[in-house]
């Protein structure tokens, strides 16, 4: 089955939308990401075809009687003040930085999944075909940590240059090229993990 998981994100500030829409295509990149500007938009559209919704605040109070019976694929979109007024709800705090973002979506995405499918403790590896090698896997984490090519290099006892052409194979094999983007994929393929970077 190669179903791709579709999100909807609605969101009148398209700020917002466009930003977030592009976290999540860097985190999930297999996945089709839909902006709506209001609810409206979402029902002409086919409505229930989506795995998750990211849904600004204002719009999740008004239309809760769509949102509730689909509480376990909602997330909110919201600031510090109205999270104490949505409980039970999974909150996206979208005033913090795309750092501390990208870990609250990893985590979201890890315990929504996690609920769902216990037996899964590490996620499936997502590109079986662009394995990497041992070596590449431990650039990777240590790019993930936020060393340097040169701190790399002392680290693994290896030269600058092998540091250099490791990077450049890992962003060839994964097509993947922000340390954002490495970062996601190492903590979605289980080496490392959410909390530790």
């Amino acid at each position: 089955m190669n179903h791709k998981p579709e999100i909807a994100i609605i969101e009148p500030n398209t700020l917002t939308a466009l930003g977030l829409k592009n976290i999540l295509e860097e985190i999930i990149p297999m996945a089709v990401i839909r902006t709506f500007r209001n609810f409206g938009e979402l029902i002409d559209d086919t409505p229930d075809m989506y795995a998750h919704y990211f849904i600004s605040a204002q719009i999740y109070v008004e239309h809760n009687t769509f949102f509730l019976p689909r509480k376990k694929q909602t997330i909110v979109l919201a600031g510090e003040s109205q999270s104490l007024q949505l409980s039970g709800v999974p909150i996206l705090n979208i005033y913090q930085t795309e750092e501390q973002l990208v870990k609250d979506i990893l985590k979201l995405h890890q315990h929504a999944h996690h609920s769902g499918h216990p037996s899964e403790a590490i996620p499936p590896r997502t590109i079986v075909e662009h394995e990497l090698s041992a070596r590449e896997i431990e650039v990777l984490v240590l790019i993930t940590k936020g060393l340097i090519n040169k701190e790399i290099a002392d680290k693994l006892n290896i030269s600058l240059t092998t540091v250099i052409t490791h990077r450049k194979n890992i962003t060839e094999k994964l097509g993947i090229k922000s340390v954002s983007g490495l970062t996601i994929y190492a903590v979605m393929n289980g080496y490392v993990e959410a909390d530790r970077i």
